[in-house]
Order: C-alpha cells, then structure tokens, then sequence
C-alpha cells in the first residue's frame, strides 16, 4: 500500500523540487489523465521525472468528460472493434486493479419509446450484444458487469422513474464503469507518479521547448530556470499543437448540462436516447454525485482560438434539453439548470472533410523534428495505454537503456485496493468511494472537520484541509474546480468560498 507521506503533494513539496530541478530523464508537458499516466509509466520504469503544467492537474479536457469508463459501445456500432476493445480491456483493469474504489459498475438503460424506429433499436441491441462479447475477451466477469439483456417498460421505470410510458415498448439494460469523477482520477494517477519520484509541478508553464529540454516559468512567483532533459513528451491535449511543431489538430466540442437529481426523480442507471433522425448519435443523463445528474453529449466543430475555460453554446443547452425533454413527463428547461460544462477533444486533423463525430478517437503518436514526442486524441478511458505507448515510442528512438517495460497495468493507484477491503474501510462510504483506503486519513480529526462547508452542500472541511496538505491544490480554484466539483454550480461556489479560503489559512 502506498503511504499518504510519499504520495502527498502540497505547496512545500512544489516549491523544493522546482527549485531543485536541473535535469531530468523524461520531461512531461500537460497535467491530464495522459500526461499524468506518462509520469507514472515513466517513474515506475526507474526514470527521473518532472511533470509541467501551466495551470492545475486536470485543468483541460480530462476534467469535462461524462465521467463514464465505457467500453466503447458507441465505437463497436460505428465498426471500430479495435478501439472498442482496447476500451473494454482498460476498463477492466481499472475496475478490477488500478482505480476500483473510483470506478464502479453502472447500469446503462435505453428505452425503446414511440418515435425510435426499429432500426434504431436494433442496431443498440447489437452494439449492447457486441459489448458481451468484448466484455468476455477482457476476461471481465460478470461479478463485475452482467450481460446485457432486453427489459420490461415497468423495470425500465423503476430505474428512470420520469420517462414517459405512454407507447413505451421495454428496452434494454446493459452494465458499464463510472467514475466517481475524472479530476479525482487524475490526482490519484499523479500522487501515485509522486509516490514514485515523480515531481509533479503545476501552475508551472513550459516554453521554448525542444526535444532535449525546456524553459520553465513559475506561474506564481515569474522565477525562471531551464531543464535539460533525455526525452520530452508533449501531453498537452487540445494545447499540443502549441508546444509542438506538425501538429494540427481538429477540436470537437463536448457539451454537458448540470442538472439536480429532483428533475429526474431519483435517476438510478445511466438513461440512453437516441437523437431523432440521426442513426448513431445518442444522449445520456448520468446518475453523478451529490444529486447531480449530467446529461450530454455534444459533438461538433469548435475551430478558432482555444479558450481555458469552453463554453457551452446556447444551441448546444437547448439541443440537450429538448432531446431530454422530448422523453420525459415534465419538460427540462434552463430553470433546472445547476450549470455547464463543455471540453474539446484533441482530435488530429487528417484532413477529414465530414463532421467532428466522424474523425477517429484512436490516439496518435508523433515525433516532431525536433524530437519532441506528441500523444494526441484517445479518450480517459484508454488513458493507461496512451501513455505507455508514447512513452515506448520516445525510448525507442533515445539513448536511455531501461529495463523495466511498463507495468502500471498493475500498479494500484493511490487510496486503491480490492473490493473487499474497500468494504471494510472504516468510514462514511462517500469517503470511501473518493479516497478509497485513505479515507480513515482523511476523516481522522477533531469530529467538527467533518460538518458541512455549508448548507446544502456534502463537502466537509477535512476534504478541503485533505486537498490542500495532500493533493497538491495551490488556489482557491484548484479546490472547486478539480479536487472537487463545487464550482460546477456558481451559487455552491459562492457559498463554499469561506471554507475553502479557512482551508488555505489553516496550513
């Protein structure tokens, strides 16, 4: 088990291995889910590690995803068995070994309602049977998924309590992995990378960079200093072609509502619709926690200059609610709304003419001239196998003499362990489901840590003492935004803010 001590990241720790830092062996640029895999591999493989980013872990796209670790239903219904089973078997291992306290099995319902045509129908059914079938060559028993099969309207209900059973013809239940939340994976992919040796630096930003090194900029205090470095790995996402020459990249924006558990009525699987009058396309409302349901997801162009923070469109928030709203008893309007969230992926341009839900989500692997390696498209579900595979491509093509091959197919991630201990942790199960074995950790304090930051919401203050001492938050954002989910709503925002601020001063 992997001790809090070695894994834990906070400004003190930040602030010495910046300073320290001279040369390393493999320089990472990006703090996703990729990046952060990158340094893992790359620590556990006995290599000297830095890890750059501008802004906060899983700051850009891995942050906005639907928080699903799927199989890839929708990649097998468009034909690419390879992807769809490269999904399967990483969500298989991050079910059963790397992430289980973070990833658990969901049921998935698409009812079959008036307006679906047969084909429609038939081509889901197909895809939940093909799921079977990749689920068996993952080796993932049903213990931890069952198979699909087809379902009554009253059992359809009884999951989805709001849908409207007029004409309503049954439909069908598959299982799929969901995280607890993607931001939270990728903190414990880095604490595990730092646990290693790793240093994990944000809020630090890289420039000038080549294949042996970079210019380092401190975020918060300007210092500067610059890194040498064997091999350079460009894991920035939708920023990549920024840091990197001969990328081009074709964003596509991903867009998802924010919605109170009240308007769904206890929605208890995630609820599968398919769009009208577009063959393949789907929208899904997804159980979340703390009485949040998200419901997505878009899929369109999003060219032009890259923002921080996507926004959601008004077409896209009015596309979502009237899909949702055209099977439910009640119509969903912007009343109900929580928030929004939108990401874009980093899809690679091949030069594609159709529409962004076309463009392959396959991972590509690029060396610039300059010898910079660059990890682009993929998805958080594959995460695991990116990484390996750019870091592979970058050993092969340097003088470094490694060992070790890439074992973080069986490396438990921080707060991991099976699920039988996980059942025997002492402590709240919202606990446990976020921190997994370190849960006792997090809750070992005088008992008025655990009340409450405010009413209304499930935070507690050992929470937010936990992500400033131990997981490497620096800002007031990086505690709503990342460690938790607060900011997704702007009014908890507002209410949380005194506690998170009392967080920072009690360090």
């Amino acid at each position: 088990m992997i001790s809090i001590g070695n894994a834990s990241l906070n400004a003190a720790r930040r602030t010495r291995e910046l300073h320290e830092l001279k040369a390393v062996d493999v320089l990472v640029i990006g703090g996703g889910v990729t990046g952060a895999g990158v340094a893992l591999d790359a620590a556990a493989r006995g290599l000297s590690v830095a890890l750059l980013e501008k802004h906060d872990l899983a700051f850009g796209t891995s942050r906005w995803s639907s928080k699903l670790v799927h199989g890839g239903l929708r990649y097998l219904a468009s034909g690419h068995v390879g992807i769809a089973y490269e999904s399967a078997v990483e969500r298989g291992i991050l079910m059963k070994t790397t992430a289980p306290h973070l990833v658990h099995p969901i049921p998935q319902v698409a009812p079959w309602l008036p307006e679906a045509k047969f084909v429609q129908a038939a081509l889901l059914r197909s895809a939940f049977l093909g799921g079977d079938v990749l689920r068996t060559f993952a080796r993932t028993s049903d213990d931890y998924l069952p198979h699909s099969r087809r379902v009554s309207s009253a059992e359809i209900l009884r999951y989805a309590p709001t849908l409207r059973p007029e004409g309503m013809r049954g439909g069908f239940l598959t299982w799929d992995g969901q995280l607890y939340d993607d931001a939270r994976l990728v903190v414990a992919i880095a604490r595990t990378a730092a646990q290693y040796g790793a240093r994990i630096l944000t809020h630090v930003a890289a420039t000038d960079v080549t294949g042996r090194g970079a210019v380092l900029v401190d975020q918060l205090t300007g210092h500067r200093l610059t890194v040498d470095a064997r091999i350079v790995i460009n894991a920035a996402g939708i920023w990549a072609d920024q840091v990197a020459s001969g990328i081009k990249l074709r964003p596509s924006r991903g867009t998802h509502l924010v919605l109170p558990q009240s308007v769904f009525g206890g929605l208890s699987a995630v609820l599968t619709l398919p769009v009208p009058g577009e063959l393949r396309r789907v929208v899904m409302a997804i159980p979340a926690p703390d009485d949040r349901v998200y419901v997505g997801l878009t899929d369109v162009d999003a060219p032009g200059p890259v923002s921080d923070v996507p926004q959601a469109t008004d077409a896209e928030i009015d596309f979502l609610l009237d899909t949702i709203s055209a099977a439910v008893q009640q119509p969903v309007t912007r009343a109900d709304l929580l928030g929004t969230y939108a990401g874009l992926r980093p899809l690679l341009d091949t030069g594609h003419h159709s529409g962004t839900a076309d463009i392959s989500r396959r991972h590509a692997v690029i060396t610039s001239d300059d010898g910079v390696v660059t990890i682009v498209g993929g998805k958080l579900t594959t995460y695991r196998r990116m990484a390996q595979d750019a870091l592979d491509t970058a050993l092969a093509q340097s003088t470094l003499e490694v060992r070790r091959s890439c074992e973080t197919h069986r490396i438990p991630l921080v707060g991991a362990a099976d699920r039988v201990h996980l059942a025997a942790v002492r402590a709240p199960v919202r606990f446990v489901q976020r921190y997994g074995v370190e849960a006792p950790q997090v809750i070992d304090g005088p008992p008025e840590l655990l009340e409450p930051i405010a009413p209304g919401l499930r935070t507690t203050h050992a929470e937010l003492r936990f992500a400033v001492r131990h997981e490497g938050a620096l800002t007031e954002d990086d505690v709503l935004d990342r460690r938790t989910r607060i900011g997704l709503a702007a009014a908890d925002r507002e209410l949380a803010l005194p506690a998170v601020r009392e967080a920072f001063a009690a360090v």
